[in-house]
């Protein structure tokens, strides 16, 4: 992916668009393509005429945001860390204790996801449910990295949730029929994933670069964003006690899938509670996977390192990402 110099904003976006730059591919030339009419070319503003829209030849609009808590992204996990709950993947509003394996928050969902996700292979975790109190809930499940931490597991398109107060399975906020009952305090859940041959169908994760000599994050606004391939014969189950529900999700997308969890309750309520278990010795670790894969804990998922791209002027002085 080339990416042009930024369109410069004008007064009224500079205001709503902060430091953020949006970039496009150009040519290897660097010769701008012509803009077409009503706005829409790959040279044409935005609604007020501050950023480049989307491209008629289906070129990538992309979001070039500056990574200022990029120290402590890397500090978040390191390779002598076990697999715990992210420090910075997380809502504000969710507290984590000190040995990062408990989370707790009031008020409206929010969420928190851990350190270490996986995109191939059969995985499994452990929540055990510790505090609901009158007005408590969870949603506890699976989601990907670009799930939006301040909603709930299974509110986009990201995330595949498991809601307590009526055993319901959620995904894109729609509730449906799983469980025969929901769980409460004191039960542990498991979460089981298989992703087979999952790696060939993960999106090329374009997130940390350096343009001009800053680090950047590189976001795709959301109506850019296009849902993966389902992965073939993926599937998600959930344990109440180390007894299976069923199957809930079946040809999930492909991408990288990280323990999550959300939790409410009313204002001026105790905190939700819930308690994260990654292995390698679970309190109900199931004796029958009804012929699924057998999976491995997410305590054995391996470290992976935060990389950036560097950026390189192209011979033509365009900025171009380089790896």
């Amino acid at each position: 992916m080339t990416l042009a110099p930024p369109a410069p904003p004008s007064k009224k976006s500079k205001k709503k668009g902060g430091n953020s730059v949006w970039t496009r591919p150009t040519s290897r030339k660097g010769k701008k393509k012509a803009r077409q009419a009503g706005g829409n070319g790959s040279g044409g503003g935005g609604a007020n005429g501050a950023y480049p829209g989307p491209s008629a030849s289906g070129d990538d609009l992309c979001q070039l945001v500056p990574a200022t808590r990029l120290a402590a992204e890397r500090n978040d996990d390191a390779a002598a860390q076990p697999v715990l709950l992210s420090r910075f993947f997380k809502s504000e509003r969710i507290e984590l204790t000190d040995d990062r394996l408990t989370a707790s928050s009031t008020k409206g969902y929010r969420m928190v996801r851990a350190t270490r996700g996986v995109a191939a292979g059969a995985w499994y975790f452990e929540v055990k449910v510790l505090h609901l109190g009158p007005t408590g809930h969870t949603r506890l499940g699976w989601a990907t990295n670009k799930a939006d931490l301040q909603t709930p597991v299974g509110y986009d398109a990201y995330g595949f949730g498991y809601r307590d107060s009526d055993g319901a399975k959620v995904h894109k906020a729609w509730r449906d029929k799983y469980a025969d009952e929901g769980y409460g305090e004191g039960d542990v859940l498991g979460f089981y994933i298989s992703l087979p041959d999952g790696e060939l169908y993960e999106p090329k994760q374009r997130d940390l670069i350096q343009y001009k000599g800053m680090p950047f994050h590189v976001q795709v606004p959301k109506e850019e964003q296009k849902i993966p391939a389902p992965v073939p014969g993926s599937e998600i189950c959930y344990f109440k006690n180390g007894v299976c529900q069923g199957s809930a999700f079946k040809d999930i997308p492909g991408g990288r899938y990280f323990p999550a969890a959300s939790m409410y309750t009313l204002p001026n309520e105790p905190n939700c509670v819930v308690k994260f278990n990654f292995g390698p010795d679970f309190e109900f670790f199931p004796q029958d996977f009804g012929g699924l894969p057998i999976p491995q804990p997410m305590s054995e998922v391996p470290y992976q390192a935060l990389e950036v791209k560097n950026e390189g002027p192209d011979e033509n002085g365009i900025a171009e990402k380089t790896s």
